[in-house]
């Protein structure tokens, strides 16, 4: 199918509207900085620590940059994951509404016990959004989908407002912070998170931290740090936004291809996706409408039929506007080819389902669905061409991860991870119990919790330490225990599993952790030995090695 009469007959002026497009394109918007907490070296360093510092999640094991990736475009990189989903608004899994979002911390409380959520057990919690993407992020009047994160900035103790304009960074950054799905047990305050900082070893648990960013940090704690970018050794909620939201202000994705394109190099695009762009900026289908300019966004709020409205109810829950039910906000097409899956929702598997769903219509029509989400009339060629348009907006920095956006390694990308083997024993009903073992056993860390889920509950669950693994398990009391029985074996005092009947059962252990170095590099395998009260004999989960560091 042939592109629509009028477009053919623009097709002239397409290469005549490019330059104005270049000069719009190359005229990269200042970045907005409000005035009371200006860019310093020092605050942006500081504030690229805090941005990877897993420490201030209440398990170790979250961070800003967890959920965002460069690499992935600023988004999250595990969402494709099994264990990344959210049952959505029907509270069911494996249904149409099951959303793609973040995993965060298990459901837990201030003393680092698990509880079992209605959704998760003792799993890490999802969020019921995709992640937006934290790259360019500074030019958005509002943060989140919503825009429920505002463009002033109030003090999160006192709700003054230090910051009235161009703050939706520092509004944003103190959201995750006390959000127990996200970071952080059930009734955290801030100063539980102030203490946490302050007695934290910056970026103990990262590894390969950048050169400047290491000379920044080495031999400071984290009072010292605050001293050398705020002027005294203070740690407050709006320094720890202020900081945050400082380096993120340095993350300015500019260049990519179209831009080299509009830039007056003519081979910078192939002719696939030259017709690419003619398709996007087309009347057709109206793309730059919403997606144009520098930036790639209009950062207003649209409801565009991807959920029926009531679903998620997005812009509605700021503003109360009906027309604002089920809108959200539009997100940039720079780096967009890294973003996957797409959508708040994350129904989007790639950037193929993205170009058809726009060219049916999207999925849901509702009164205030946007007039321009209707049937396009696409090929499947034109679909192809916006498709290799859009990969082209890539921008290698950003792929790369090279500065600005150089970044460390995270404790839950490297070997220090908690690591399985082995294989538990059913239980009744065929239920085999599931070792949770999750958190960094860092020398410097205070505790480790340890937890045991699916058992029989109203049954007694006992955890057992040894120095050396039996991948293949050796048959004990009809368990296989995959535990070397070294000289260094020892059990620890059995615990009651909360929960009743079959699969229901669940535990935890809070652990301290000595601080003996030792230990470090050393490797500790542990296991759970379970009653079963419904078969009256025992069960076990797998096996686990802690990595101690």
């Amino acid at each position: 199918m042939k592109l629509q009469p009028r477009l053919a007959a623009c097709a002239v002026l397409v290469s005549f509207a490019a330059v104005p497009m270049a000069r719009a394109q190359q005229g990269f918007p200042p970045v907005p900085v409000p005035p009371g907490n200006p860019i310093t070296f020092e605050k942006t360093q500081l504030g690229k620590a805090l941005f990877f510092e897993e420490q201030l999640s209440s398990t170790g094991t979250v961070a800003c940059a967890t959920c965002h990736t460069f690499e992935t475009g600023g988004s999250d990189r595990r969402s494709f994951a099994p264990d990344s989903v959210h049952p959505g608004f029907d509270g069911l899994f494996q249904t149409r509404d099951d959303v793609r979002g973040s995993r965060g911390v298990p459901s837990s409380n201030a003393n680092g016990t698990y509880n079992s959520s209605t959704s998760f057990g003792l799993r890490d919690q999802v969020t019921s959004r995709r992640g937006m993407t934290v790259i360019n992020a500074v030019y958005a009047p509002e943060a989140f989908w919503d825009g429920r994160a505002t463009n002033d900035f109030k003090d999160p103790l006192t709700n003054t407002v230090l910051l009235p304009n161009r703050a939706s960074l520092e509004s944003q950054a103190v959201v995750p912070l006390l959000n127990d799905v996200e970071m952080t047990h059930m009734g955290t305050t801030w100063n539980d998170v102030v203490q946490r900082l302050a007695g934290a070893k910056p970026l103990a648990l990262a590894s390969s931290i950048p050169t400047t960013l290491a000379q920044f940090i080495q031999g400071k704690s984290y009072p010292e740090l605050f001293r050398v970018a705020f002027g005294t050794t203070d740690i407050t909620p709006s320094r720890i936004a202020m900081a945050i939201a400082t380096y993120e202000r340095t993350l300015i994705s500019d260049h990519n291809r179209l831009d080299d394109f509009l830039g007056g190099n003519r081979n910078a695009l192939t002719p696939q996706e030259q017709r690419g762009n003619q398709i996007f900026t087309s009347p057709q289908t109206r793309c730059i409408e919403c997606h144009g300019g520098p930036l790639g966004t209009d950062h207003r709020f649209h409801y565009t039929g991807v959920t029926p409205p009531n679903e998620d109810l997005g812009r509605f829950t700021v503003t109360n506007a009906p027309q604002d039910r089920g809108a959200m906000r539009t997100p940039s097409i720079r780096n967009v080819a890294l973003r996957a899956p797409y959508f708040h929702d994350g129904s989007a598997q790639n950037l193929e389902d993205v170009v058809a769903f726009y060219n049916r219509g999207g999925n849901v029509n509702a009164p205030n669905k946007d007039p321009r989400i209707r049937p396009l009339g696409l090929t499947v060629a034109d679909q192809q061409a916006l498709v290799a348009f859009l990969r082209a907006l890539t921008d290698d920095r950003v792929l790369n991860a090279t500065a600005p956006f150089d970044r460390p390694k995270l404790f839950t990308e490297s070997d220090r991870v908690p690591s399985h083997y082995g294989a538990g024993t059913p239980g009744s009903n065929n239920i085999v119990p599931v070792h949770v073992a999750r958190e960094p056993l860092s020398l410097d860390r205070s505790r480790i919790t340890i937890g045991v889920d699916r058992g029989y509950g109203g049954s007694a669950a006992m955890l057992l330490f040894d120095a050396a693994p039996n991948t293949t398990g050796i048959p004990v009391l009809g368990i296989r225990l995959h535990l070397g029985v070294t000289p260094g074996l020892f059990m620890l005092d059995p615990i009651p599993l909360a929960g009743s009947g079959a699969g229901a059962g669940y535990g935890s252990i809070v652990l301290g952790i000595p601080n003996d170095p030792a230990l470090r590099g050393k490797d500790v395998f542990t296991q759970w030995v379970l009653q079963d009260n419904g078969l009256q004999r025992l069960t076990s989960t797998d096996g686990v090695r802690l990595r101690i560091f």
